[in-house]
């Protein structure tokens, strides 16, 4: 996939977005009064925003069972670094995420493919939708592939009990916008802010901010994990309102891991 190089340089800023930007050439946005409906009229290279034939979110039905990839995460501890992105996320002026920068040498894997985990951040409430059920909040893990592809896992939280596992994260949320939080004697586990269950549906999508990049991977992690009232109260705080409106799938399929590559063969059928 190739783009424009303004395009591509700002599909990057908005993956990696590690600090507040100073580059005033890039348009302002928001959830608001510059919301999703306008962002394809902020600036040429946003028109994928309103033109794209293959954005995200999506509200996840119509399921089909297909051969796909294993997935597999290698992730480990590493240093937390948190960042508050400089959008307007809302009335109340939140922020466009909360944000945690991640260190090289944790990947992705589904199939053959490898990816860099870069970031991962959240929105609240959910953009993803099940089979038109929200959530309370979601949360992204933004990789890259060494030729620039993008993948990206979303999982979805649900209420219920705390969990531990967010608390480093939960424990230092930025409450003001702009602010980088850099924590040199806290790990934070980022294998296990997913669900034990890495069962996925997955489709070809877009970024869910500008501009909008289409040929992202993404992959919904079918199992829910779950945060306490409290916690969720907590994000609720800092972050509120920052998330896109579902997108038509127009003819899009989303697929779902029920057989893996590696069972092929104990089924007659050869792996591609």
């Amino acid at each position: 996939m190739s783009w424009p190089v303004r395009s591509s340089l700002l599909t990057l800023a908005a993956v990696l977005a590690c600090a507040p930007s100073e580059d005033h050439s890039v348009p302002h946005w928001d959830y608001a009064d510059l919301g999703p409906g306008k962002w394809g009229a902020l600036d040429p290279d946003f028109a994928t925003c309103a033109t794209g034939a293959a954005q995200s979110p999506i509200d996840v039905r119509d399921v089909v069972a297909a051969p796909v990839g294993a997935l597999r995460a290698d992730f480990g501890p590493a240093e937390l670094r948190i960042v508050h992105n400089e959008h307007v996320a809302d009335i109340l002026n939140t922020g466009h995420s909360v944000q945690v920068n991640y260190p090289d040498g944790d990947t992705l894997v589904v199939g053959n493919d490898r990816y860099a985990l870069l970031q991962y951040h959240f929105h609240s409430p959910s953009e993803h939708l099940l089979e038109g059920r929200p959530f309370p909040a979601e949360v992204h893990f933004v990789h890259r592939a060494p030729d620039g592809r993008l993948a990206v896992v979303g999982v979805l939280i649900e209420e219920g009990a705390a969990n531990p596992a967010y608390a480093p994260v939960w424990e230092n949320l930025p409450p003001t916008k702009g602010v980088e939080v850099h924590l040199e004697d806290v790990m934070v586990d980022v294998d296990a802010l997913l669900p034990v269950d890495h069962a996925s549906y997955r489709y070809a999508g877009s970024l869910t901010t500008p501009p909008c990049s289409e040929g992202v991977t993404w992959i919904v992690m079918r199992t829910p994990v779950t945060l306490s009232s409290t916690q969720l109260a907590q994000l609720r705080a800092v972050l509120s309102g920052n998330n896109r409106p579902i997108q038509p799938m127009n003819g899009r399929r989303v697929m779902r891991d029920d057989i893996a590559e590696t069972d092929l063969p104990a089924l007659g059928i050869a792996p591609r």
